[in-house]
C-alpha cells in the first residue's frame, strides 16, 4: 500500500512499518488444510456455545480426531469463537453439623452434594431447582424442576437416587436452608445411615462441587434458554443433564465425562468391591 500510493521503494516501505523484505517476495506457505476441522470447532461452538477451546480438543480427541491442544487453541482463535464472562453466584448460609472444609470424597456415594437454583419461565413465574451431584464421580444425579420444592419432596428426591444407585451416599453436604435442615430430611439421613455436613454461614466455597455445577449449569443452559413452560424445563433441563453426564468432558477427571469416569472407576476396582 506504501508502495503503490506515497511511490516509496520496497526497502523504504519495509524500514517504515519494520518488516522484513522477505514477507513482500515470498507467498505465505499453507501447511495441511485445516478446512475440515475448522468446520466442526464452528458446529462445537455453535452447539456449546459456553464451552472452551480445551473442551473443544477433549471432545474431538474423543471422536477420534488426531490434533494438538495449541493447535485447536490457535485455530479457536483464528475463527473468532470465544466464550463470554462468567457470572457469578450467590451466596450461601449455613450451619456446619460435621466440618465440610474436613471432608473429602473417596469414592462413589462417599458425598452427596445439594443446592438449589432458581430460574423463572416466559411468564414470569418462578423455577425451583434441586440439583445434587456425586463429589467423586461429578456426575449430575438429578435436576428436580418444580414451582416449589418441599422437605418432603427433597427426601423423595434422595430416596429415588438412593434406590437406583443401590446405596445412599456417607454424607450429604448442603446449606442450611430450611428444606435441608427441617426434620424429614434429618429423619431421612438417620434411617439411611447418612450424615449431614452443613457449610459454615457465607461460605459457599465450603460446597465448590454442586456451586461449580450451578455456575455450568447456568452459564450453558439458563442463561440462554427461555422457557415457556414448566413441562418445557423440566425436559430440556433432563436433557441437558444427560449430555453433561456423559458427554461433557471435565478436566479434573483426565477430560473424560462422569459417567466415563465413574466407569472406569468401577473397572478398576477389585471384583466384588466396585
Amino acid at each position: 500500500m506504501l508502495q503503490g500510493r506515497l511511490e516509496l521503494s520496497e526497502r523504504r516501505a519495509c524500514r517504515i512499518v519494520s518488516q522484513h523484505r522477505s514477507t513482500q517476495r515470498r507467498p505465505p506457505r499453507h501447511g495441511r488444510s485445516d478446512d475440515a476441522l475448522r468446520a466442526e470447532l464452528r458446529v462445537f461452538s455453535a452447539a456449546h456455545p459456553r464451552w472452551g477451546y480445551r473442551r473443544a480438543w477433549a471432545t474431538l480427541r474423543g471422536r477420534g480426531w488426531s490434533v494438538n491442544r495449541k493447535r485447536i487453541q490457535r485455530l479457536w482463535r483464528e475463527e473468532g469463537l470465544r466464550v463470554p464472562e462468567r457470572r457469578r453466584k450467590r451466596r450461601r448460609s449455613g450451619d456446619s453439623a460435621t466440618p465440610a472444609r474436613e471432608l473429602r470424597a473417596q469414592q462413589p456415594n462417599d458425598v452427596w452434594a445439594l443446592d438449589f437454583q432458581f430460574d423463572r419461565t416466559a411468564d414470569g413465574r418462578a423455577l425451583k431447582l434441586l440439583n445434587v451431584v456425586d463429589e467423586h464421580t461429578r456426575e449430575a444425579l438429578a435436576i428436580v424442576a418444580e414451582r416449589s420444592i418441599t422437605a418432603s419432596a427433597t427426601v423423595a428426591v434422595l430416596e429415588g437416587i438412593a434406590q437406583e444407585r443401590g446405596t445412599a451416599p456417607r454424607y450429604l453436604r448442603c446449606d442450611n436452608g430450611t428444606e435441608l435442615t427441617a426434620y424429614a430430611l434429618r429423619d431421612w439421613c438417620r434411617s439411611s445411615g447418612t450424615g449431614t455436613s452443613y457449610i459454615e454461614p457465607g461460605s459457599p466455597w465450603e460446597n465448590p462441587y454442586v456451586e461449580s455445577f450451578n455456575g455450568r449449569l447456568r452459564d450453558e443452559l439458563l442463561a440462554i434458554e427461555e422457557f415457556g413452560t414448566l413441562l418445557e424445563a423440566q425436559v430440556v433441563i433432563e436433557a441437558w443433564r444427560g449430555e453433561y453426564n456423559t458427554q461433557r468432558p471435565h478436566s479434573s477427571l483426565g477430560w473424560l465425562s462422569p459417567a466415563a469416569y465413574a466407569e472406569r472407576w468401577r473397572e478398576q476396582q477389585p471384583a466384588g468391591l466396585s
